[in-house]
């Protein structure tokens, strides 16, 4: 059993704050034991990968528990995805820094790579952005939840530049999860919300020897100043430090209602607002959309009438376009053009009503409360709506294996009106630091809510009625 520091009496820690603390120290003295989980994990991981992209499709009357290209489409997108989205809220980055396959190999070749200095365009802030938007974007044209040579062509194809950036840079650190990760910005935004944190107490800090021997934090966290939980990836290296780091408790919401100014970053509200609530809500409904059936059926009308036919060919290599003719699931450069109308006009439209909103709120209250922090407040209904984008597969999977899921429309939109409720929540605890009137806080809070009515509108429509 973990001993408790002799900095940290005893009789301060609450029952939970104590549990916590031995967790923590024994992931620290465990550390074998979290490598062989990672070990296991990439082994699994390349196998599921690679084997089903080298296996012919799965029949129609393929079941899950026989067909491992089922099996492992499952498991991919139906369980690890969506639940690794929600472990994020609840437990921080665990899974980044106990099971990511990409982080193990990433910092496993990095120790034994050049170790050259990370350059400056590596640093730049818009690559979560960026990288988020080009994966989401291009899986959706290749179909990567369906079928397992998409599948390999982006997870493999992540793993082998995660594995080139650790060989090239960092000596040992996990240079591609802090800056280059396409899901690192959303892992930051949802595990601000984790009620679990490793923290650095300041005065305990101080007070260890001087001489003391740093951590080895792999993903390039300043472990004097750790409080929050967006970098840390909870690995459990540098619980005990210098008498002055432990897991400990912590409400949801303390981490965001008490953001700094220095810690606020407006690339990381330009991924949550155009990148999760834009292009991550378009690429989740535009197949579901009934508008987006009609305006390609006009268009195609349109283009045969006129012998325009060109946008209507489907000879298209499935690594540019979904071209499965086998299973008579075939995109034309139509269906190519029109997918990423579909996602910009959406992630346009919607993030740019939700920053228009919070403009108005902020103005309300005489620009006390910056519309940058207030943003933050939409990060529960962020974490819910991709957790309800990602898990649609998996209500489709179960469906075709004969589960009866009549209740799952409904609880779709319980969680969502949940997600939405913590958000107006969490805006009104941000709002009341303005110390301004309770009428103009309230008209705040309402613009607020406006910000996030097309999200709540759209996924309740697909929901109950798509």
């Amino acid at each position: 059993m973990a001993t408790v520091p002799a900095e940290i009496p005893r009789q301060s820690l609450g029952r939970v704050d104590g549990w916590l603390l031995r967790v923590g120290d024994t992931m620290q003295r465990h550390r074998r034991a979290i490598l062989a989980i990672q070990w296991s994990v990439v082994v699994s991981y390349l196998f599921l990968i690679i084997v089903p992209a080298l296996l012919p499709l799965p029949s129609a009357d393929a079941r899950l528990y026989r067909d491992l290209t089922l099996f492992a489409q499952f498991l991919f997108w139906g369980i690890w995805w969506p639940f690794v989205m929600l472990s994020m809220m609840l437990m921080g980055r665990v899974w980044c820094g106990v099971f990511c396959p990409e982080g193990a190999l990433t910092e496993f070749v990095s120790r034994r790579g050049l170790g050259r200095k990370i350059p400056k365009w590596l640093r730049w802030g818009g690559w979560p952005f960026t990288a988020f938007a080009l994966t989401t974007i291009y899986g959706q044209l290749i179909s990567v939840y369906e079928y397992p040579k998409a599948t390999l062509l982006i997870l493999g194809g992540s793993t082998v530049a995660a594995v080139a950036v650790g060989f090239v840079y960092g000596g040992g650190k996990r240079v591609w999860c802090r800056y280059l990760c396409p899901a690192n910005g959303v892992f930051r935004l949802l595990a601000r919300l984790a009620p679990v944190h490793f923290r650095t107490d300041p005065q305990a800090w101080r007070r260890a020897p001087a001489k003391t021997a740093a951590i080895d934090c792999a993903p390039l966290v300043d472990v004097r100043h750790l409080s929050s939980m967006a970098d840390c990836h909870a690995c459990g290296r540098c619980s005990g430090h210098r008498h002055a780091v432990r897991l400990q408790a912590r409400l949801p919401n303390a981490e965001v209602t008490t953001l700094r100014e220095r810690d606020r970053s407006r690339a990381e509200v330009l991924l949550l607002v155009y990148g999760i609530f834009g292009i991550a809500l378009g690429a989740f409904q535009w197949s579901a959309n009934p508008w987006f059936v009609a305006l390609k059926l006009n268009v195609a009308t349109w283009l045969i009438e006129h012998n325009q036919m060109t946008l209507l060919a489907d000879g298209i290599p499935w690594w540019l376009l979904t071209h499965y003719p086998e299973a008579n699931d075939v995109f034309s450069w139509l269906d190519g053009l029109l997918i990423v109308f579909y996602i910009a006009v959406s992630a346009i439209f919607v993030g740019s009503w939700i920053l228009l909103w919070l403009r108005a709120a902020a103005e309300l209250l005489a620009n006390r409360v910056s519309p940058w922090h207030l943003a933050y407040s939409l990060i529960p209904l962020a974490g819910i709506t991709v957790f309800l984008g990602l898990s649609q597969l998996t209500a489709t999977i179960l469906r075709a294996e004969g589960l009866i899921l009549s209740w799952v429309p409904s609880a779709r939109v319980a969680l969502l009106l949940f997600g939405f409720l913590w958000s107006a929540l969490l805006a009104w605890k941000i709002l009341r630091a303005a110390d301004i009137g309770f009428a103009r806080r309230s008209l705040a809070e309402a613009a607020t809510i406006l910000a996030m009515a097309p999200v709540v509108a759209v996924l309740t429509n697909q929901f109950l009625f798509w």
